[in-house]
């Protein structure tokens, strides 16, 4: 006689339940955030980098505008209190976060994020340029970094800046005695500029031989074509393959157990 061997509910639904989180996972990745300074030894650092991924529709500043309250705190003193609060405003369901600083040249610092990749495929940053009154690197326009793909797959695997794509936010005045991260400088102090966002690194070297707030001695180096900043970007698998290859022999088990349960041995026939 044959028997018949039917999965019992809970392993049915533990199967389920592994498929559905399976499928789930597919829009859900972590993704490790990497920050490298290139720039020449004892020239420009980086206060933290505000990250955002998103739908593409923060849009923190204009190249030739006005600077927005949300980037005048991220240029003029690094902690972006103001530009997290607007991107969260605008973009509720977007992941925000930063990756630590200062960023010295040679430094490296990493941060994994998880994204939820069907609504936030952009990635949007910003970062303070130090010694400085209102320098930063950020993306002008929202959409300009479209890093995922629906299914999670990254689209681009870093993004590279150069000393031509530092920007001057034009809403403080150039003084070294007001300026972020130098022993002279003070940076609750500033003058009102009242001019607009534009590409500006060559008056970073007016800060040369002056003293940091780490004891370098700051010598810009900086031509337009000068390499000073990379932000790399790699997708950490959660749960790792052996993890899946685990539950499902663990699942087999159970069946396995279950089915020798049902199966009785027939009685012998004198």
């Amino acid at each position: 006689m044959s028997h018949r061997y039917f999965a019992p509910a809970p392993l049915a639904a533990a199967f389920a339940a592994l498929a559905i989180g399976t499928a789930a996972g597919a829009a859900q990745v972590q993704v490790k955030v990497t920050t490298e300074n290139l720039a020449p030894p004892n020239s420009v650092s980086f206060a933290p980098l505000h990250v955002g991924f998103n739908n593409g529709t923060f849009d923190a500043f204009n190249n030739g505008q006005t600077a927005t309250a949300g980037i005048k705190s991220v240029a003029e003193g690094g902690g972006g209190m103001a530009w997290q609060a607007d991107f969260a405003l605008a973009d509720p369901t977007a992941t925000r976060g930063t990756i630590p600083g200062p960023l010295q040249p040679g430094n490296i610092r990493s941060r994994t994020f998880t994204v939820d990749t069907s609504i936030n495929q952009f990635f949007t940053f910003a970062a303070m340029a130090v010694p400085s009154n209102d320098s930063f690197i950020g993306n002008d326009s929202p959409t300009r970094f479209h890093l995922f793909d629906a299914a999670g797959n990254l689209l681009i695997n870093s993004i590279g800046q150069k000393a031509s794509d530092i920007w001057d936010a034009g809403s403080e005045v150039f003084d070294p005695l007001n300026a972020a991260f130098l022993v002279v400088g003070n940076n609750d102090l500033r003058i009102e500029e009242h001019g607009v966002v534009s590409f500006n690194f060559s008056q970073l070297a007016g800060f040369n031989g002056l003293t940091t707030a780490t004891g370098y001695v700051f010598n810009s180096q900086l031509a337009a074509a000068t390499d000073i900043y990379r932000i790399s970007f790699e997708i950490v698998p959660v749960p790792e393959p052996q993890t899946y290859a685990l539950t499902m022999a663990g699942l087999l088990a159970v069946g396995w157990i279950a089915r020798r349960r049902r199966i009785k041995p027939h009685a012998s026939v004198a």
